[in-house]
C-alpha cells in the first residue's frame, strides 16, 4: 500500500442516511441497517492501494451525536462538527469548500454522496493526475455524475460491501453479474 499518496474520503452522511431511510427502507434505518463506516475506509484503501483518510462531516446545529462521534473517531475518521442557521446546508457547504481546497493538492478524492450540488467541484478535480471517485447507491446518484469522464463510480452495497445484510433494493443487473441462485436459494 502506498504511503506517499493519500485518498481523502469525504462523507455526506446526512445524504446517505436520508437516501437509505426514505428511498430504500421507507423508514428510519435501525442501527444494524446502517453502513459500517470502517469497511468503507478499508474498501477505498484496498481499491486504490493507498492510505484512505476519512472525513465525516456532521451538522451539529441541534447538538452533538456523542456516541456516533466517538465511534467514528475510534475508526480514525476526522469528524467535523458544523453549525449554522436552519437555511444553511452546512455539510454541503463544508464538502464544497473541501473539494475546492483539494484542487491544489496532490491527493486522490472519494466523495460519498448522491448530491448533484458537488458536480462542478468534482469535475474540477478530474485532471488526469489524480483519481476521483464517487461512492453511492448507484440508482440514486445524481445523473450528472454519469457525464463526468474520468470519475470512478462505486456502489456502497455491492462494491464497498458496507452493510451486514442485503438491502431491499431493486436494480438493473448487468448480465455478467446475474446469478439466479440469489433468488433460487432464498
Amino acid at each position: 500500500m502506498s504511503r506517499d499518496r493519500v485518498t481523502w474520503v469525504l462523507i455526506d452522511g446526512e445524504n446517505i442516511d436520508v437516501t437509505l431511510g426514505s428511498s430504500i427502507l421507507g423508514r428510519r434505518p435501525q442501527p444494524d441497517e446502517r453502513p459500517r463506516w470502517d469497511r468503507l475506509l478499508t474498501f477505498v484503501a484496498r481499491t486504490w492501494n493507498q492510505t484512505a483518510r476519512g472525513v465525516f462531516l456532521i451538522n451539529a446545529s441541534s447538538g452533538i451525536p456523542t456516541t456516533f462521534v466517538q465511534a467514528l473517531k475510534a475508526m480514525d475518521y476526522e469528524v467535523v462538527l458544523l453549525s449554522g442557521s436552519a437555511e444553511d446546508k452546512v455539510v454541503d457547504i463544508a464538502i464544497e469548500r473541501t473539494l475546492q481546497a483539494l484542487v491544489g493538492r496532490s491527493a486522490d478524492v472519494m466523495l460519498v454522496s448522491h448530491d448533484g450540488d458537488f458536480l462542478d467541484s468534482v469535475a474540477a478535480l478530474i485532471d488526469g493526475r489524480r483519481r476521483v471517485g464517487l461512492l453511492a447507491f448507484t440508482e440514486f446518484r445524481n445523473t450528472g455524475f454519469a457525464a463526468l469522464t474520468g470519475l470512478q463510480k462505486f456502489d456502497l452495497e455491492y462494491d464497498a460491501r458496507v452493510f451486514d445484510a442485503p438491502l431491499p433494493r431493486i436494480r438493473v443487473i448487468p448480465i455478467e453479474e446475474f446469478d439466479p441462485t440469489t433468488f433460487l436459494d432464498a
